[in-house]
């Protein structure tokens, strides 16, 4: 039995360092990801918002295509698809299972994390805007300064589920040779043949980095809702 645990050891013959790196590799890609799925995401929404016709129909055509399709399909689309694509004109391309894993993800997360950014900006009145317009603001700073620090707060727990969500598909990115932590599990299964040992150590894992961002996200929630329920309470 102690035998069996010894393999998650750090010596010799131990797979502890792996599993490590391993997990570094995960979060690595989690939090690359994130910045570019939330933003392109953010750009999703506003299409949305906009007058423009064909911007509404892209951003609909975007959230339906990403949303609708396997996320291991866009993957070995974007690593093998555009890869073959790009290699007929550029002999030598190739795309980095880490840059290819962020950019797969990244397009999925913008797509359900639009639709976050579009309830958040529905819920702001127009009455805000207009203000900062009456003000002087230009729509840019009317956005940064006056309806972005209210969006965030509104959209924060859809986007900390998207967050959690991500976090559980970097997994994903094992299957295009990128030494994530279910990576490493697998390989450690097939040469010690301790299946429950190698993928139990990989789900605890995920699990504890499921509670660092659940308490994590928390603590933004607090800090973003602090001034409102201090003015809610007082119009009460």
């Amino acid at each position: 039995m102690f035998d069996k645990f010894a393999l998650l050891g750090f010596g010799p013959g131990g797979w502890g360092w792996a599993l490590l790196q391993g997990a570094a590799n995960t979060i690595s890609v989690a939090l690359a990801t994130l910045p570019f799925g939330l933003a392109l995401g953010l750009i999703i929404a506003l299409w949305k918002r906009s007058d423009s016709i064909l911007l509404r129909s892209l951003a609909t055509i975007y959230t339906t295509v990403f949303r609708g399709v396997p996320e291991l399909l866009t993957l070995y689309i974007i690593y093998f698809g555009i890869q073959v694509l790009v290699q007929k004109v550029w002999t030598g391309f190739s795309i980095p299972p880490f840059v290819a894993g962020m950019v797969a993800l990244g397009m999925v997360l913008a797509a359900f994390s639009s639709e976050v950014w579009v309830g958040a900006l529905n819920s702001i009145q127009k009455g805000q805007r207009e203000a900062a317009a009456a003000l002087g603001l230009s729509k840019a700073q009317a956005f940064r300064l006056v309806v972005f620090p209210q969006l965030i707060r509104v959209a924060l727990p859809g986007l900390g589920n998207n967050w959690m969500v991500l976090l559980k598909e970097t997994s994903l990115i094992s299957v295009i040779t990128l030494q994530d932590i279910m990576f490493i599990a697998t390989r450690a299964n097939v040469v010690t043949k301790e299946p429950f040992l190698f993928f139990g150590t990989a789900m605890m894992l995920y699990f504890f980095f499921s509670l660092v961002s659940a308490w994590g996200i928390g603590k933004l929630e607090q800090r973003t809702n602090r001034g409102f329920a201090a003015f809610g309470g007082a119009t009460r």
